[in-house]
């Protein structure tokens, strides 16, 4: 992908994410999307989620980005770069990178189900890891959260009105500080 994001600007990149994350609905996955973006604000690699129309369940929109990025630059280590993705990463995203050594994670919807970058656990700051990227949440949250509010009010019936959280999560929600072990 050749786009550029003038000045590394997170709401231009969320837009790329969103974008991404509607390609998502043509093939009935979740829509998230995803863009990993450089220090000079060149787009590395996107993706969008595709575990339905690929029958993968690893094809989650932060790892097809990061493969993506990765073939873009021909090395595994992404520093530099910034990951923005439409919905809070879950535990095996929040682990493909830190492995991908990515700079900075921007996302924008809170997920109180299966976040693992505060809301449920907090893989990207745990301290006996290696790596831990700077967090920017709650980019563009409400239109992040409203897409997949959307998708699955239609699948959905007893969802309604049920969306990703546009605020991270209170205590009594799941969130707030984790235990001796890293528990919530």
């Amino acid at each position: 992908m050749t786009a550029t994001i003038a000045g590394g600007r997170h709401d231009a990149a969320m837009g790329l994410a969103l974008a991404e994350a509607r390609l998502a609905l043509a093939h009935g996955d979740v829509p998230v999307g995803a863009v990993v973006v450089a220090g000079d604000g060149t787009v590395l690699g996107a993706g969008h989620n595709a575990r339905e129309r690929d029958g993968d369940p690893t094809a989650h929109a932060e790892v097809i980005a990061l493969r993506a990025a990765a073939r873009a630059v021909g090395a595994w280590r992404l520093a530099g770069a910034t990951l923005v993705v439409t919905l809070e990463p879950c535990t095996m995203c929040a682990g493909a990178l830190v492995l991908a050594r990515v700079d900075r994670l921007v996302y924008g919807a809170f997920d109180d189900k299966a976040g693992a970058v505060g809301s449920l656990w907090d893989v990207v700051r745990d301290r006996r890891l290696n790596h831990r990227p700077e967090v920017i949440a709650g980019v563009r949250a409400d239109e992040c959260g409203a897409l997949l509010a959307s998708f699955f009010a239609d699948r959905r019936p007893d969802s309604a009105g049920r969306a990703p959280l546009a605020e991270p999560p209170t205590p009594s929600e799941g969130g707030g500080e984790p235990d001796a072990l890293g528990v919530r």
